[in-house]
């Protein structure tokens, strides 16, 4: 495990094909390390009032971690015991930061498979994404390994799926509407006031929810 700076664009490459995320990094001008915010109007019950962590986009397509829908009621300590990483009776045994980890649903995309949206002091070769501004992917089993020993990163989410769109699909939502983008903030994506991050996040970029329409177009 090690920290690691921003990687060269090629080197960003193989780290998404390494974590098993479609992305084709050489291309400028998208939304990587971006927030992505549903319009009001957005009538897709899959994104409404959704804040999504764009982890990347380019002509191949996107995909995105979405941070402020709970998976209900399963929780990460439930979770390292399902898939062996702990016995049950450890649980009252774990670190402050597996114990109150959050678990969401990162989208309809792949919802059995977990990905974990991570401050960038953790770094496992040839399975972490590095994306942008201390934030980094990693889709292995390992970083919940660590994070039950209490050697992962200092702040984390778990995502159960994950969002995707075709190559020229976001655009063309974006285009027509559907969503508004802005700078990523730490404090949305790992903080804990969930149910009010999509109206921080309209706010993080000047807009008054209660003044929106289908007429508005992106930030």
């Amino acid at each position: 495990m090690r920290p690691e700076g921003k990687e060269t664009k090629t080197r960003k490459t193989t780290r998404a094909k390494s974590a098993g995320i479609g992305h084709n990094a050489t291309d400028e001008g998208y939304l990587d390390g971006q927030l992505l915010i549903a319009m009001p109007v957005m009538n897709d019950p899959r994104f409404e009032r959704s804040v999504i962590y764009m982890c990347a986009h380019s002509s191949e397509g996107a995909m995105g971690i979405i941070v402020n829908r709970p998976a209900g009621s399963i929780d990460f300590p439930g979770l390292l015991v399902q898939l062996d990483i702990i016995e049950k009776a450890d649980q009252i045994l774990l670190p402050e930061n597996a114990e109150m980890m959050k678990v969401m649903k990162g989208g309809p995309v792949d919802t059995g498979r977990g990905f974990v949206l991570h401050s960038s002091d953790f770094y496992i070769q040839d399975a972490t994404l590095n994306i942008d501004d201390g934030i980094s992917l990693t889709a292995t089993v390992d970083i919940l390994k660590a994070i039950a020993k209490g050697a992962g990163p200092k702040h984390a989410i778990l995502a159960l799926g994950y969002a995707g769109w075709a190559p020229g699909q976001l655009e063309n939502e974006i285009q027509h509407n559907g969503w508004l983008h802005c700078d990523a903030d730490p404090e949305l994506i790992f903080g804990d006031d969930v149910d009010e991050k999509y109206l921080r996040a309209l706010r993080k970029i000047g807009i008054d929810p209660g003044m929106l329409s289908n007429e508005a177009g992106h930030a």
